[in-house]
């Protein structure tokens, strides 16, 4: 029994597809999401088999959606769009199939039948989304969309991942991992923090301990010893 996530931003879309995997008697959905923070946080906790990927959704699209999910917890992408020309962008995205709305429960069945056999080669779905130039956060109840160049730094810590910015701090779905591979000029300088390059102001290293980053802005960050070597490569010094 294969498991499944749905994410669209319509609920009559989801609902119509939920009903026609049942039908199928192949696929437990494990999850249904109206928009990419949640289901990012879905696919986390749920690691599914396949994405039901919606293609148009508003503030992170489908192909945005896919660069933002941890490479280990990457499952088999169907995108599910109303539009044919995403089509070639979709396989362009590694997606393992593509439908079109409404669905067609033959053509399901196809798609299915696709992601049976690649899981069954033991073939991993691989990540290749465009690079991330806006950060969805969590501001009360809505989704804050934060420009990758107004980014200080980002610093995990036990209640989440913090984006920080000189307007303040906002939690995210993402993770390091993630902003690390796909966010311009977001540099490793810690275990539990990034740097943006472009806000270094300078490197103390008056403690021969420990180095930190000061930002234009005066803010403090943290260097480890592991990642100062490979930050100064970064930025030719």
């Amino acid at each position: 029994m294969l498991r499944a996530v749905l994410v669209d931003d319509e609920l009559h879309a989801r609902e119509e597809l939920e009903a026609l995997l049942a039908e199928t008697g192949e696929v437990t959905v494990v999850g249904t999401c109206p928009g990419a923070v949640q289901g990012l946080r879905t696919l986390r906790e749920t690691r599914p088999d396949v994405l039901f990927l919606d293609i148009s959704m508003p503030g992170v699209d489908g192909m945005q959606m896919l660069s933002m999910i941890e490479p280990d917890a990457m499952p088999c992408v169907i995108f599910v769009t109303a539009y044919d020309e995403y089509a070639l962008k979709a396989f362009d995205r590694n997606a393992v199939d593509y439908l079109l709305k409404p669905v067609e429960p033959a053509r399901l069945a196809q798609a299915l039948e696709r992601v049976k056999r690649f899981l069954g080669e033991g073939r991993r779905p691989a990540n290749a989304g465009p690079p991330i130039d806006r950060i969805p956060c969590l501001a009360g109840p809505n989704i804050k969309l934060v420009d990758t160049a107004e980014v200080e730094c980002v610093r995990s810590s036990e209640a989440g991942v913090h984006v920080v910015t000189p307007r303040g701090e906002f939690l995210t779905e993402l993770t390091l991992t993630v902003l690390e591979a796909k966010g311009a000029n977001l540099v490793r300088c810690h275990k539990q923090y990034l740097v943006n390059l472009a806000c270094i102001d300078e490197i103390d290293r008056r403690d021969p301990a420990a180095a930190f980053i000061r930002t234009r802005t005066g803010r403090t960050v943290p260097v480890s010893r592991r990642y100062l070597a490979p930050l100064k490569e970064r930025l030719g010094i």
